[in-house]
């Protein structure tokens, strides 16, 4: 199954592709690879989730805000690519949380947005290498920012 069929098996709504905030590029390609700059938990409304995860919102806000930055993600390889069928698999993640301190728990947050992509791509190629960290503060206060690496196909 095409992973743009897919999408709309799983009823996923792709946001807006999000406009770069500064000076870089929200896609490039290199040989195979295609390198995403960080994405933000953007809504198809256009407004970001924010919060700090274990402060003023929970790690269930964690994890969906986590997930809607992978349907952001996908949104810019769309616009990118014109169909999601052209990247083959997820090679990396690097996701970041906006939490207290005391919050240990990144990589059960981040599993919002690789459960996503393995819905998408399948156990074998939507699971790729992957990190989870915290982080005091992000942009704009958003609750997670994720950066990812996928193969062409």
């Amino acid at each position: 199954m095409s992973v743009e069929a897919r999408l709309a098996e799983l009823n996923l709504v792709l946001p807006p592709p999000p406009k770069a905030m500064g000076v870089y590029k929200s896609v490039v390609t290199v040989g195979n690879l295609v390198y995403t700059s960080g994405h933000g938990p953007l809504r198809p409304d256009g407004a970001l989730m924010c919060g700090k995860v274990g402060g003023d919102v929970d790690q269930q806000f964690g994890y969906d805000a986590a997930k809607q930055t992978g349907l952001a993600i996908l949104a810019s390889l769309k616009a990118e690519f014109g169909s999601l069928d052209k990247i083959k698999r997820v090679v990396k993640l690097l996701g970041m949380v906006n939490c207290v301190d005391s919050f240990t728990a990144q990589p059960a947050v981040i599993n919002g947005c690789s459960e996503l992509f393995r819905d998408v791509w399948g156990a074998d190629l939507g699971v790729g290498a992957r990190s989870a960290v915290g982080l005091n503060a992000l942009p704009g206060n958003i609750a997670v920012e994720v950066e990812a690496i996928f193969e062409l196909a």
